[in-house]
């Protein structure tokens, strides 16, 4: 037999070329990503850097910034200690780096402290120039909404209501002990205020008064079994606690705010939601934050970060953000059923939008036949020849009143109107579910936009926006969540979130530019 000879005693010597750019395709992601880098002027972010005379040369700030950008485009969500293993194994990594490596606390300080207040002019700056180089339209913005589980521990919630609840029976408390220590001071002629609620200045003022009126000196408390407490000890040991008490709620409310009625304890800005992904099976809930989009083109134009757990309230604060970014609010935003109220169409006809967000009934006011011709439905009422509203047993219904609806910020009314009479009626238990008469509430406006809105999504131009709603605002979740891996948050507080989803948001745009990009020249 022939003899093979292999010969596996190769020295580890050095081999051409020496270009890492060289060692790529002309297709690779990272030149791709490169070249369009290096038409945006990085430099005007990163002149706050502080420099230093002593110790080694900083790393180039350029590089740190295409790398961690870069990084977030390759996975979805990149860690810190993944960027640094990148950068020594990864060819493309090596390219942008300039075969340089720093540390994953290197990155952390970059991320952190350099790009905080800069990542949103970074995003819609690399927005501009993918838009301008792909013609995005802007003007039809689909939009959509989804809730990330938080950083933070699941059984640390703040409930606002039980801590008012909490708060109320603590001035009952205080009132109490304040009462008997009137008893008890009524030789000297002090009688101490006692008022329905209560603030910590006053409670220390009283403290304070107390010690001097009956010389306590703290230095001599007792503590401990076998130790009886004094009277005065025992009022200013309840009055102190109280004050901390007392201190504490007015913290927690405060920490909520007007806007949300719940935090977690480990990561303040976090909200505790209903999410469909509860992985617990108990239908719990979960602190959270409700991240909302505006997709063009596939691309994420809007990104914005909020406490609220109802999508309806974050369409406002996502138009303005749109606008501000751009200059104008989009023509068309294209948006679900959880968007569309009243406060949402008249901002739309304020500012010159066209209505094609679904409200909560679409569904069955265009499917369901006989929902829609339901007689007994007050928008279907006969209106006589005196502009009388009547039912289908022909009995007339009177203004009542017009009342305010609650926590509505354009001061939307709704009229209400009783049934003259309902007795004998045989359509009774069809038409109501008590003995009353049945009184209906009419919002004239509100129904003319609800026909509107119908009128634009039942349109050819309106089923195809709807349709591309689907594919391009909800398939964006699903690539962030299912391809790319990003399902939870990993920051803690709300501005870091912002950096941590803007982050996600480039890496995704930079991700759906390159993908393009191999289309068009496998196609070509």
């Amino acid at each position: 037999m022939k003899t093979l000879h292999n010969n596996y005693c190769n020295s580890k010597q050095g081999y051409l070329p020496l270009f890492l750019s060289d060692c790529l395709d002309l297709l690779d992601p990272v030149l791709t990503f490169d070249r369009l880098m290096g038409g945006i002027d990085l430099n005007k972010y990163l002149t706050g850097i502080p420099e230093y005379t002593t110790g080694r040369l900083r790393y180039n700030p350029v590089n740190m910034l295409k790398t961690v950008l870069f990084g977030f485009m390759t996975s979805g969500y990149c860690s810190l200690r993944e960027l640094e293993d990148n950068c020594k194994v990864n060819i493309r990594f090596m390219y942008l780096m300039d075969h340089q490596t720093p540390s994953y606390r290197t990155f952390g300080y970059f991320i952190n402290e350099i790009l905080q207040d800069n990542i949103e002019n970074i995003f819609n700056d690399i927005n501009h120039a993918i838009f301008n180089e792909e013609h995005v339209d802007l003007q039809h913005l689909y939009i959509d909404g989804s809730k990330f589980e938080a950083n933070a521990n699941k059984y640390t919630w703040v409930w606002k209501k039980a801590t008012e609840k909490f708060r109320y029976k603590l001035y009952e408390k205080i009132t109490a002990e304040i009462e008997e220590i009137n008893v008890e001071i009524a030789w000297s002629g002090v009688q101490i205020t006692t008022n329905p609620e209560y603030v910590p200045d006053y409670l220390n003022e009283i403290i304070e008064q107390l010690v001097l009126l009956w010389e306590l000196d703290t230095s001599t408390f007792v503590y401990g079994s076998g130790k009886r407490k004094s009277k005065e000890q025992r009022h200013y040991e309840h009055l102190t606690t109280f004050c901390q008490k007392l201190q504490e709620y007015i913290q927690k409310i405060e920490i909520c705010g007007p806007s949300r009625n719940s935090y977690s304890k480990t990561d303040n800005s976090a909200t505790f939601m209903r999410i469909k992904t509860d992985y617990m099976g108990n239908d719990q809930l979960l602190p959270a934050y409700n991240v909302q989009i505006g997709v063009a083109d596939e691309y994420i134009a809007v990104v914005d970060v909020n406490h609220y757990r109802s999508d309806m309230d974050c369409f406002v604060p996502l138009m303005e953000h749109f606008k501000q970014t751009y200059g104008f609010y989009p023509k068309y935003p294209v948006a679900d059923a959880g968007y569309g109220s009243y406060n949402n169409y008249i901002f739309c006809k304020q500012n010159g939008i066209e209505k094609y967000m679904k409200f909560s009934m679409f569904k069955k006011e265009t499917k369901d036949r006989k929902y829609h011709e339901d007689p007994f439905r007050a928008v279907n009422f006969r209106i006589d020849e005196q502009g009388v509203m009547r039912c289908p047993n022909d009995k007339a219904f009177h203004f009542l009143c017009r009342k305010n609806v609650r926590e509505n910020q354009y001061g939307r009314k709704e009229e209400l109107y009783e049934c003259e009479d309902c007795s004998g009626c045989p359509y009774a238990k069809k038409c109501k579910k008590t003995d009353k008469n049945r009184t209906v509430r009419i919002n004239q406006e509100l129904t003319s936009m609800h026909q509107e809105v119908i009128k634009n999504l039942e349109s050819i131009h309106g089923a195809l926006l709807r349709m591309n709603r689907s594919i391009q605002a909800e398939g964006t979740f699903g690539i962030m969540k299912n391809d790319r891996c990003y399902k939870r948050i990993i920051r803690r507080g709300i501005h870091s979130v912002k950096l941590e989803v803007l982050l996600v948001a480039i890496g995704h745009n930079l991700y759906k530019y390159q993908k393009k990009k191999m289309r068009n020249r496998t196609a070509a």
